[in-house]
């Protein structure tokens, strides 16, 4: 059995953290084995939530009684995503060396969430220099949005170039594959936001129109990382694999959003629209290679 290990948040009503990602790996054949570092009713974008945080001995409890269980036979790649306090981060990475001392092979995929510019997420203060300093060198695939490209580097993006410097300062500390997404540049087409793909084999690039979504939708980080491991997972890391990935992605992304914008929801329509997360194709966007 193929089966990814997915830790993240969880929401009740909506899509986001783990409600955004394993739907659509499940879709893609993979078994997902969930453990939900948040319990709340909805999104933190809305004016009010309930829920609940979890400890880190929870996460941890979750996971040993899932090894207890399985030995992690079949695991083939870890995903994490909103991790709220380094502790957390410690059972993430724990996890990690754990799968990969049962099988080298295990693929660790960092989405780094921190808090956003609008406040629409928070994170414990500690979180961007214990994702610098402890999740950048162990991660396999890093997917930041390029707010998070900057809080992980230092470095600011105005360009793809500046995009393309700041995926080699992370790449040189750990990370085999960069996807930086929400790429708002200055040498894009007008009106469009890019998402680029960075290896030491290559950089590739695809922009689509800016779509006029609700400010509080959340989860299409989630989504475009869950997809992007899925395609790597099938296809591998190396050559021009990512740049396939990247295009498969970025595809099925634009097709879920145009369709979300036509049903006018403040919600992803993850379920009316789950067919393009099969069916959605590489060479349906212009996928451009910058070296």
């Amino acid at each position: 059995m193929n089966s990814i290990i997915s830790i993240q948040s969880h929401v009740a009503y909506g899509y986001a953290g783990n409600r955004a990602a394993v739907f659509p790996l499940q879709r893609l054949g993979w078994d997902v084995t969930a453990v939900n570092t948040v319990q709340f009713s909805n999104h933190t974008g809305y004016d009010s939530f309930t829920g609940d945080v979890f400890a880190a001995d929870h996460v941890r409890a979750v996971i040993d009684g899932v090894q207890a269980e399985t030995g992690f036979a079949g695991v083939r790649a870890l995903l994490s995503g909103y991790m709220g306090d380094p502790s957390i981060g410690t059972v993430v990475l724990d996890t990690a060396a754990k799968l990969r001392r049962h099988n080298p092979d295990t693929l660790y995929c960092c989405d780094p969430v921190m808090s956003d510019p609008d406040g629409g997420c928070q994170i414990h203060e500690g979180m961007p220099v214990w994702l610098r300093e402890q999740a950048v060198p162990a991660a396999d695939i890093m997917t930041p949005n390029a707010h998070e490209l900057f809080q992980l580097t230092g470095q600011a993006i105005s360009t793809y170039a500046d995009a393309l410097r700041a995926a080699a300062m992370l790449r040189a500390r750990g990370p085999r594959v960069v996807l930086v997404t929400s790429l708002l540049v200055d040498d894009a087409p007008a009106g469009h936001i890019a998402m680029l793909a960075d290896t030491a084999a290559g950089s590739w690039v695809v922009s689509a129109p800016r779509l006029d979504l609700p400010a509080r939708l959340s989860g299409t980080g989630d989504f475009i990382t869950a997809l992007f491991l899925a395609t790597c997972l099938e296809r591998g890391t190396a050559g021009s694999a990512p740049a396939y990935a990247l295009g498969r992605t970025a595809a099925a992304t634009q097709q879920l959003l145009e369709a979300t914008l036509a049903a006018g929801s403040a919600e992803l329509t993850l379920i009316p629209a789950q067919d393009v997360i099969v069916n959605a194709r590489a060479d349906e966007v212009e996928v451009q290679r910058l070296r």
